[in-house]
């Protein structure tokens, strides 16, 4: 009977040496599993450089969340630019509006149309008119998705007989896309609408 005992306590030290051992094989390898995805993952935010064919030189490759709002800011100025800067060129005009679009959904086309039909573009042509946007400051909400935004500028309306300085307030979301040669920023404007375009001020101009 003692030696049935004896066998029964060898057995379940047996047993309790493999469970340990199995325990620490898996710790070990979740541990070297993690550890070489960190790795990983540091090894793709690297970029190696050929300097003239004779050294490599690392740099870290910046985080692209982290640069997100200036983008952000960035494709909201340049699409006001693109939309309100006019000469008196029709192919100049289409070629602005055409790469605007592309930054904008529907809502900047829906606006665009209402230029077209209330004779914006002829007058500009017709009457050799130059217009240009002054950004005075872009406001942005990532507390939220889509990020809301609010734009605040001034437009520069220059005629054969005066100078217009207009207002311009804006409000409108981002949400965020693949990028593309059109669209380098990866955002598109949705649900765009201008909530202010009053003159401030007319100034007569210099005749010669």
């Amino acid at each position: 009977m003692k030696k049935v005992f004896d066998i029964q306590r060898k057995f379940r030290f047996t047993v309790y040496v493999l469970l340990a051992v199995s325990i620490g094989l898996i710790g070990l390898s979740a541990y070297v599993f993690t550890l070489s995805l960190k790795l990983a993952d540091r090894s793709r935010q690297k970029i190696y450089v050929l300097d003239n064919g004779k050294s490599l030189l690392m740099a870290l490759r910046e985080d692209i969340s982290e640069n997100r709002d200036a983008e952000g800011r960035d494709h909201v100025k340049r699409f006001h630019e693109l939309f309100f800067t006019l000469e008196p060129d029709k192919q100049y005009i289409e070629n602005n509006v055409r790469e605007a679009l592309y930054l904008a959904d529907r809502s900047a086309m829906d606006q665009y149309q209402s230029f077209k039909e209330n004779n914006l573009y002829n007058q500009v042509i017709a009457s050799d008119i130059s217009m240009t946007l002054l950004t005075d400051s872009i406001r942005l909400d990532f507390s939220g998705y889509p990020y809301r935004f609010a734009y605040y500028g001034r437009q520069k309306i220059v005629r054969t007989s005066n100078i217009t300085i207009r207002s311009l307030h804006t409000t409108g979301q981002l949400r965020n896309i693949s990028r593309t040669d059109h669209n380098p920023h990866g955002f598109l404007i949705e649900g765009w609408r201008i909530v202010d375009n009053t003159d401030l001020e007319t100034i007569k101009r210099k005749s010669f």
